[in-house]
């Protein structure tokens, strides 16, 4: 079968085209490109098609750009085809949104073919990813660490983008191009071996090919079967969200617990993926990661944590995980000039400070949420103060200095609420760790004679 027929049942077998559409092509003057954008200009009567070309310069290949945008400018003048030109800078989105170059270059590059799209009133966008591309996608994918919704590679068809070509190989790509005699260009960083994916269609599925001359078909063949599998579960998936979801912002989402500790381990761990994909300051998380998480939800106590990349952590509280990006909170410094109450809102907690005498104590409280302390061993106005680096004091009933960081260690007090316990000091010395010790050196003794109360109330 040629070339032209495979492409008409793949464009078929999707739904891709109807007839009237409007289709802008993703033009780099490559050769999977030109192929794509020379069938669909042969198909065109077919589908009764109004066809467009962009070029996207991502600004990273200055000496390329030139004669790849004059190349495709006159292939779509032969052609009698609009062309249209956009630029995108992704090192400095890259950098904003610290990911990859190649992430990057892909979220600005369908965006800005989005946008020509909305602003030439074209109903689909055609790119040129073909069959190999899909084969090498999934190898890739496995590599790293996918579950079946990153090994359903790339999808034939996404919203208004489209693939024509997703299930022709490239050697078919090359040998319609050279009967025809069309003429192309080569993307000098397609040879570059630092890209995984360069190194991939280079060095392993030559190999790969050797033990299965069919291995891009049958590849591909196992991808589809994988997303039409993906689909299914994906329905399910959004039910159990539906219950699962409790709150969500830019850096945040908040799921209740209960339903996933009983929930069937292949649906938890999609909708952990799903809610985790829907935030967009939890990207770059990886299968492992929502392992890590899942063992969270299902081993883990109220207060328990994991520590993810790019700041990103897991909370398991009373009813509900948080997953979250968000910077840990920090202790402001306050100034306490007399007995009174204060609140601290970073620690969402109020001191309640007042003097009694020593024959009014009726117990020493429990040293941590109710502490008393020798009121004459301290000086006003007391500071309240988030942790600070060489930070030590004496443990009561420890018998010597320690360093603070070793006391939160030993304590079990997660990094991420570290800066948020308040220390309390007097004249440059630690009364006490707020919640959790006194220090011995103003503890109460038998010439103590007024005291202070400090109670940690929770402000809820």
């Amino acid at each position: 079968m040629d070339i032209i027929k495979k492409v008409k049942q793949t464009i078929e077998k999707y739904n891709m085209l109807s007839v009237g559409d409007h289709v802008l092509v993703g033009l780099s003057g490559g050769p999977d490109s030109v192929c794509l954008l020379q069938i669909l200009n042969i198909l065109k009567s077919s589908y009764k098609l109004k066809i467009s070309a962009a070029y996207i310069d991502h600004e990273l290949r200055p000496d390329d750009v030139p004669k790849e945008i004059e190349f495709c400018k006159k292939l779509c003048e032969s052609l009698n085809i609009p062309f249209y030109v956009q630029s995108i800078n992704v090192k400095d989105f890259a950098k904003k949104e610290k990911i990859s170059i190649q992430e990057a270059a892909r979220i600005l590059r369908y965006a800005a073919l989005d946008q020509i799209s909305i602003n030439i009133n074209a109903h689909k966008i055609a790119v040129a990813h073909n069959a190999d591309d899909q084969a090498e996608t999934v190898i890739m994918r496995l590599l790293r660490g996918a579950g079946p919704a990153g090994l359903s590679g790339i999808p034939p068809v996404r919203k208004k983008i489209i693939r024509p070509l997703i299930e022709i190989e490239r050697t078919e790509i090359e040998r319609f191009l050279s009967e025809k005699n069309i003429s192309y260009i080569i993307d000098p960083s397609n040879e570059s071996m630092k890209y995984l994916r360069n190194k991939i269609r280079k060095t392993l599925m030559p190999v790969i090919k050797t033990v299965s001359p069919k291995a891009t078909k049958i590849i591909s063949k196992t991808a589809d079967i994988i997303r039409e599998e993906n689909d299914y579960i994906n329905v399910a998936v959004t039910k159990a969200l539906m219950r699962l979801m409790s709150r969500k912002t830019d850096k945040t989402v908040e799921l209740f617990c209960n339903p996933m500790e009983v929930l069937n381990i292949v649906i938890l761990r999609r909708a952990l993926r799903f809610a985790i994909d829907s935030v967009k300051g939890l990207k770059g998380l990886t299968f492992d990661h929502i392992e890590d998480i899942i063992n969270l939800i299902k081993t883990g106590k109220t207060g328990d944590r994991v520590y993810l990349p790019k700041g990103i952590r897991a909370i398991k509280g009373y009813s509900t995980l948080i997953i979250t990006s968000e910077p840990p909170k920090k202790l402001s410094t306050y100034e306490i000039t007399e007995p009174q109450d204060i609140y601290l809102k970073e620690s969402s907690i109020v001191l309640n400070l007042k003097e009694i005498k020593k024959e009014e104590l009726q117990n020493f409280g429990d040293g941590k949420n109710v502490i008393y302390i020798d009121m004459d061993k301290i000086k006003f106005p007391l500071i309240v103060r988030a942790r600070k680096s060489g930070d030590y004091f004496y443990p009561f009933g420890f018998g010597k200095k320690k360093k603070l960081q070793d006391f939160f260690v030993d304590e079990k007090i997660p990094r991420d609420e570290r800066d948020t316990v308040p220390i309390i000091e007097s004249d440059g010395n630690i009364v006490c760790i707020a919640g959790y010790r006194l220090d011995d050196r103003f503890k109460i003794d038998d010439n103590t004679k007024r005291c202070l109360q400090i109670k940690i109330i929770p402000k809820l």
